[in-house]
Formats: structure tokens, sequence, C-alpha cells
């Protein structure tokens, strides 16, 4: 076996924690396809340059959560990231769905 193969085994004994459609936490073999939020309730594509922007200040990781796919995150009540899924978050914003509360471009 070489290193690759052997960190290729370790990685699938690997256990994540995802969030799930009723929002709660459970345990998955299978890693998320997506990151969101846990304060800000937003999600996004894993390489977002937003997040990682704001990951390498020090900051978000604390709340970072993961998702098994999109529509889990958004039957969690999460919302799409306007800056790696654009066209996710303008049908969620004309959709109208947003929380006043939840929607950080809002200065009302």
């Amino acid at each position: 076996m070489n290193d690759r193969t052997d960190a290729r085994r370790e990685d699938d004994r690997r256990v994540h924690t995802l969030i799930g459609p009723d929002g709660e936490p459970y345990r998955s073999v299978t890693p998320g396809t997506f990151g969101g939020h846990r304060r800000c309730r937003l999600y996004g594509r894993l390489d977002c340059p937003c997040a990682l922007r704001a990951m390498a200040r020090g900051q978000y990781v604390s709340q970072r959560v993961f998702f098994a796919d999109e529509s889990t995150a958004v039957r969690a009540g999460y919302r799409p990231c306007a800056v790696c899924l654009p066209k996710a978050y303008a049908r969620w914003k004309a959709s109208g769905r947003q929380d006043r509360n939840n929607d950080p471009e809002d200065t009302s």
C-alpha cells in the first residue's frame, strides 16, 4: 500500500457531522457537499471564496455546518450564499421567503 491509498482508507472511516432537513445534526460516513454558517443560516459551496476568506481570518469556523446536499440545506431553513450561488440567491430573494432578521443586505 502507498500513502495515498492509506489516506483514502482512513478518510473512508471518518465520521462527519451533517445537518439534516430538520436542522438537527447527525453522523454520516459521507462528507457534506455544501457548507454553511449556523448563526447567519446561510449555505454555499465548499469552495466559496467569501467563506474561505473568513476562515483564513479565523472567523466562521466555530459556526461552520455541513449538509449532504442543497435541498437538505434549504429544508433546514438555510438560505443560499449571494457570492457562490448567485442564481439560487436571486431566486430565494425574489420568492419573498427571507426573514428580515436573517438578511444581511436588508438595511431597513
